[in-house]
């Protein structure tokens, strides 16, 4: 089979290769999650939660083996990367014991003569879709529930990061699992390697992390066999600094879900409205902050913020930043580009409408500050965007925190907490950031079908 390499964002070495599959390859790998969707339906959600249980203890036994695989294929400092594989094993932790939850429902007869009977059963084969920002996770959350509940699934990561979803597919049958059950296809070609999933309604799933233009194009062709569909797109989310913040705590909140990974999640903020009464102290607090993060390689465990992942987002952020600066923002920290895909972590002031910064979602180690002066402003500001996926805010005022959490169109909202996600709970998010929710109940729901039986007695 051909392959394609595997480049190290911080070096430009490349690190391994990984199978370079085509068309044909993906009806094969469709005809063996189909043949295989019968037997793993057929066992009981004890069985497949015990398989899941021992994949989770697999993947946190190589813990420092794939944190480390991670790092190199697309970037992530190896602290992150560590704690990202114990996330990852989360999941598959909680669907092992979530599975067992998939309950029916026993409805009230409208009639003496008969029983009325709700059932959940797996949707069927999937096909999972996941980015290279979050190479484990992104794949565990999709894929433990998919198995808990009943279904076979073909994942096919980012051809950025690959090796670390072969390497989860191993240690699925490294613990006993059915390499059918489970399977990786990695590609160069993604768009040729898609089509026979959309084109086979025996293939009855979708579920899709990454952007919202790539998501709007699969949901189209979802649509031409009515596969079911979960898509988790793009974010561009607000954190709102009120006038009675904690100063220090609140800018420890927006550091956390800034920087981390380099600014390359999808929940990260971009956009950092703050009251106009604290704004030149928190700018001072927040400038230190940036100034003190430690970039470099991100296999040194002292690395904070590593390289962006390829050459097309290295640009992009420094467009951005170019943009901003052009139409009257001021750079307070950073703004450099380079070595490498490396860039500066970067603190910009004086950010108003009209720059692409507060109308894009800038995937990078950027950080602009809105000065704002009235409630119903910072949340009007927020919502002005067609995404919905996170948003922030930060006050001591309890009836703010519930009021504005309510207003903020968003699906995750972290209140006095930059970083909200946790496999028990339901993360996904509205508008063009995307539909369905994975994490908790939510996402095991998502691959269960609802069957009405009616039973006439005889």
């Amino acid at each position: 089979m051909r392959t394609f390499n595997v480049t190290n964002p911080a070096t430009g070495t490349n690190i391994g290769a990984a199978p370079d599959a085509n068309a044909d390859d993906a009806r094969a790998a469709i005809e063996r999650s189909i043949a295989a969707f019968p037997r793993w339906k057929a066992k009981t959600a004890f069985e497949r939660g015990e398989l899941l249980r021992r994949w989770r203890d697999l993947i946190l036994k190589h813990e420092d083996a794939i944190a480390r695989l991670m790092t190199s294929e697309m970037g992530k400092p190896i602290t992150e990367s560590r704690g990202e594989v114990k996330y990852a094993a989360g999941f598959v932790d909680w669907y092992a014991e979530e599975g067992k939850r998939a309950y029916g429902d026993i409805i009230q007869s409208h009639v003496a003569t008969k029983r009325l009977l709700a059932t959940r059963q797996p949707v069927g084969p999937v096909y999972a879709v996941t980015p290279w920002n979050f190479p484990a996770a992104m794949v565990t959350r999709k894929v433990a529930p998919a198995l808990a509940a009943g279904c076979t699934v073909v994942l096919k990561p980012a051809e950025q990061s690959p090796l670390t979803a072969i390497r989860l597919a191993e240690l699925w049958v490294e613990a006993g699992g059915d390499a059918d059950v489970f399977q990786v296809i990695t590609t160069g070609d993604p768009a040729a390697v898609s089509e026979p999933f959309f084109a086979d309604a025996r293939v009855r799933k979708l579920t899709f992390t990454g952007s919202t233009e790539v998501g709007k194009v699969l949901y189209a062709q979802a649509a031409r066999t009515v596969k079911r569909v979960s898509l988790e797109l793009g974010g561009h989310a607000p954190f709102l600094v009120f006038e009675d913040a904690d100063i220090a705590s609140a800018v420890a909140q927006v550091m956390a879900t800034k920087f981390r990974n380099a600014g390359q999640t999808c929940v990260c903020a971009n956009r950092i409205y703050v009251h106009a009464s604290i704004r030149d102290a928190f700018v001072a607090q927040m400038a230190t902050a940036v100034q003190a993060l430690r970039v470099g390689d991100p296999l040194n465990e002292a690395t904070q913020v590593g390289p962006l992942v390829d050459r097309a987002g290295l640009e992009k952020v420094a467009g951005h930043v170019a943009d901003a600066v052009a139409k009257g923002a001021r750079v307070a920290v950073g703004g450099q580009s380079g070595p490498g895909l490396f860039f500066a972590p970067t603190l910009l002031v004086d950010v108003a409408a009209g720059m692409r910064i507060l109308d894009e979602e800038t995937f990078g180690p950027v950080a602009p500050v809105v000065t704002f002066t009235v409630e119903a402003e910072a949340v009007a500001a927020a919502n002005d965007t067609p995404y919905g996926l996170a948003a922030y805010l930060w006050t001591r005022d309890l009836g703010r925190a519930f009021r504005v959490a309510e207003a903020l169109d968003y699906g995750i909202v972290g209140v006095n907490d930059g970083l909200p996600a946790t496999p028990h709970a339901p993360f996904g998010g509205v508008k063009a950031s995307g539909v369905g929710r994975e994490g908790g109940r939510w996402g095991l729901e998502e691959y269960l079908d609802v069957k009405y039986v009616s039973i006439a007695l005889p």
